[in-house]
């Protein structure tokens, strides 16, 4: 690790990307455009565009899960967070803007007067902006932040004495995740907390085929357009020559794996060099027409399942909040 941190009386970033996940891209994009089917991971959507198209994506109208998760801390924020007794401290994984959370920070300085919140996201600039926003409208807030994979961030929870941990992982993060996947994050995130510590967790439901496709194929085409920056990643950071034009962005529902699969459709046959970053050997990479790259899954569950996952991962079932249309859960988990 660099171990790099930016620090202000009220304010630690810290900066654990390890020098080797640049070549983490290349060694995962070698295996993934060479594989059959080809595939790419999802955590590499989030670059510094990439996390800022999904921001304008959370937007939009027909993408319902923000506004529905949302809509519970609005009206569920003192609820939630009563769960656990006071004092508490929150760490979230993949942060973001922290827009939502700000609802639940909220809650939890009107019952304590101060709260250290520790933000994890691989995006350091975005961690940055939020949290200097935050900082200037709650003066009882102290942020220790980490620029980081999840896995790696959470294994550096800070409490004080006689604090209880509340883990938040939101917006459906966990729907990214194959089963085996979720169990396993589930798992680590478990083994950080302490037995008395919580885990809140947004998941989206199972719901009509229309809603959910609409959600994933908006009309605007930012969906697309964050799908396709992933390849605009691979010219700049890995100097390849993508044509973004010859992809198109599909998205659809699996109904055998109840999932949202998204898809970049090569729309010719053609061949992508991949030059390769420092020491790498190039690479060709061959596309038939109407061949694909499986950038990520968004998988929808029902309680039944939710509540199979706690018990598999180490958690209690606790608690469950759900929007006034139904469409989007909020799980409070105990360890």
């Amino acid at each position: 690790d660099t171990g790099k941190s930016v620090s202000t009386s009220r304010l630690v970033i810290h900066q654990s990307i390890s020098s080797n996940d640049q070549n983490g891209f290349a060694q995962d994009v070698r295996p993934g455009l060479t594989a059959t089917p080809k595939t790419l991971k999802p955590k590499y959507l989030y670059d510094p565009l990439g996390s800022l198209l999904f921001e304008a994506i959370c937007l939009l109208p027909e993408y319902y899960l923000t506004r529905a998760e949302t809509e519970i801390f609005e009206r569920r924020a003192v609820e939630i967070v009563a769960q656990l007794p006071a004092p508490i401290t929150v760490v979230e994984l993949g942060s973001g803007s922290s827009i939502k959370t700000r609802l639940l920070i909220e809650a939890i300085l009107a019952r304590q007067p101060r709260l250290c919140y520790q933000p994890i996201d691989i995006s350091e600039t975005i961690l940055e902006q939020s949290a200097k926003q935050l900082l200037e409208d709650y003066s009882g807030l102290r942020i220790t932040a980490h620029a980081a994979d999840y896995t790696r961030g959470i294994a550096s929870i800070e409490r004080r004495d006689g604090e209880k941990v509340l883990a938040l992982l939101l917006g459906s993060n966990i729907g990214n995740y194959m089963p085996d996947e979720a169990r396993e994050l589930l798992r680590q995130i478990r083994n950080a907390l302490r037995p008395g510590d919580g885990l809140l967790l947004g998941a989206d439901l199972k719901k009509s085929r229309e809603t959910l496709k609409a959600a994933y194929n908006d009309a605007l085409n930012l969906t697309a357009a964050f799908s396709r920056n992933l390849l605009l990643r691979i010219n700049r950071d890995l100097n390849a020559d993508f044509d973004l034009r010859q992809f198109k962005h599909r998205a659809f529902f699996n109904e055998g794996q109840s999932r949202i699969e998204i898809h970049l459709v090569s729309l010719t046959e053609q061949i992508v060099n991949i030059r390769g970053a420092d020491a790498q050997p190039a690479l060709q990479v061959e596309f038939q027409s109407g061949e694909t790259i499986h950038t990520e899954n968004s998988y929808k569950y029902d309680l039944e399942a939710l509540a199979a996952l706690a018990k598999a991962t180490g958690f209690t079932p606790s608690r469950v909040w759900f929007d006034s249309g139904g469409r989007f859960s909020c799980n409070f988990w105990l360890a």
